[in-house]
């Protein structure tokens, strides 16, 4: 019997949890021939989300739970859960019930159908403002530009991946992670289903705008180097540009004997270069601020607890 593991990161839901489980099981009870491990992922909440996860595992066999030192955020949650899940495919999906688990069947069915990629895509997006959809999607159209891997549109974390993809994910050890890159970079064999996204079933959005544009910001410079190149791009042009105004300025002066103010001029190409300088040393900044913290070589977390053991986290 296949085994699929559903992996649930958590940070303060205690408000979703009760709604969350009760689905869930509902759900998998009505799936025969498989067996199912709910492996929740404690990202250091500070409200009763361990307390409850705990509960829940007394009276289910299938839950089982990593519980993280501190808050380390989503992305590390994801890295974690496929280090300690079981199953010979694994489900991601959020706490907050905006991606329904009655679509887990037809997930299955295409994973049974040989797809090791089989990705939910968001035909609308309830509950969420008109700014933050239009954010998202010119983000994917940026992304999607700077890189030529194809980029699943609409698409969140939400998907069924098949073993295979795991240990190909848990290569990918970098700790400035963006996970919809990383799923897109594997490749495998993708499938997508479409669905309508619910808007949260309790609790407030753990994503500010501030986080979102470092989501933004780690997704483009862990994925592509595309942004260094922009140095080139904009030197060429700005090169010849500069060549041409010079020409303009002698010939000028030759033919009107009009003398053009120097420090007019002066004062518009320093501002003009030191512009560009400053974009230019932002974008070396963000690459080289991600050197510094891939050479420290630190865990990506550590655990508190594995399903009721104290962790050493020893190697």
């Amino acid at each position: 019997m296949k085994k699929i593991t559903i992996i649930i990161p958590a940070y303060n839901e205690q408000d979703s949890l009760p709604f969350l489980y009760e689905r869930i099981e509902k759900l998998i009870n009505s799936i025969e021939n498989y067996e199912f491990e709910i492996l929740f992922v404690n990202d250091g909440s500070k409200d009763k989300t361990i307390e409850l996860i705990k509960e829940y595992r007394k009276k289910d066999s299938r839950i089982s739970y990593v519980d993280f030192s501190r808050n380390f955020g989503k992305e590390i949650a994801m890295i974690a859960g496929l280090d300690y899940a079981k199953g010979d495919a694994v489900i991601f999906m959020d706490a907050d019930l905006q991606d329904p688990p009655e679509l887990i069947p037809e997930m299955i069915k295409y994973w049974e159908e040989g797809y090791d990629d089989v990705y939910a895509q968001r035909k609308s997006r309830k509950g969420e403002t008109f700014l933050k959809k239009f954010t998202s999607k010119m983000y994917y159209k940026v992304l999607q530009t700077l890189t030529n891997v194809e980029i699943q549109k609409d698409t969140g974390d939400f998907r069924l991946l098949d073993r295979r993809c795991v240990n190909a994910l848990k290569k990918l050890r970098e700790s400035q992670r963006c996970s919809k890159s990383m799923f897109s970079w594997i490749g495998y064999n993708k499938k997508a289903i479409f669905y309508d996204r619910d808007p949260r079933i309790a609790g407030q959005t753990k994503w500010n705008y501030r986080k979102l544009i470092n989501l933004a910001i780690d997704g483009i410079t862990s994925f592509t180097t595309s942004p260094l190149r922009i140095s080139t791009y904009i030197a060429i042009p700005t090169f010849m540009a500069l060549f041409i105004y010079f020409i303009y300025v002698i010939a000028k002066c030759i033919v009107t004997g009009v003398v053009i103010q120097a420090f007019q001029a002066t004062i518009l190409l320093i501002l003009f270069f030191s512009g560009i300088q400053i974009l230019l040393f932002g974008i070396v900044g963000e690459y080289l601020g991600r050197i510094f913290n891939e050479t420290k070589n630190r865990p990506l977390y550590l655990i508190k607890e594995y399903n009721d053991i104290k962790e050493t986290n020893e190697d």
